[in-house]
């Protein structure tokens, strides 16, 4: 799997209408992208941490093509008025633990 992490750093007046798009328009596009997982907005448990999209996706090459047909810029734009900085992308291979987790009794 790989993930794909975007920093959207936003003042603490504008992450509810960050959240409000995000939910409304951005969610459902990424989630019909081919290889698309999952999306996610977390969103910190301090206020002035960055609002952090999540999103997970078969291969890099899925997501390298949802990036380069132009999706991905068109959706961060949506969101461009509430920015106070550029936002940041980060991206990380999943590997699967090969240790597994205790069972809980």
């Amino acid at each position: 799997m790989f993930a794909r992490l975007t920093f959207i750093k936003t003042s603490q007046e504008s992450k509810s209408h960050v959240k409000k798009i995000y939910d409304e328009e951005v969610i459902s596009v990424i989630r019909s992208q081919k290889g698309n997982i999952g999306c996610w907005l977390l969103d910190p448990t301090n206020s002035d941490d960055d609002l952090i999209s999540l999103t997970e996706w078969t291969s890099s090459a899925d997501a390298n093509a949802y990036e380069t047909s132009g999706t991905y810029r068109m959706l961060v734009d949506k969101l461009k008025s509430y920015y106070t900085a550029k936002p940041v992308l980060k991206t990380y291979n999943v590997e699967e633990s090969k240790v597994s987790a205790p069972t809980v009794q």
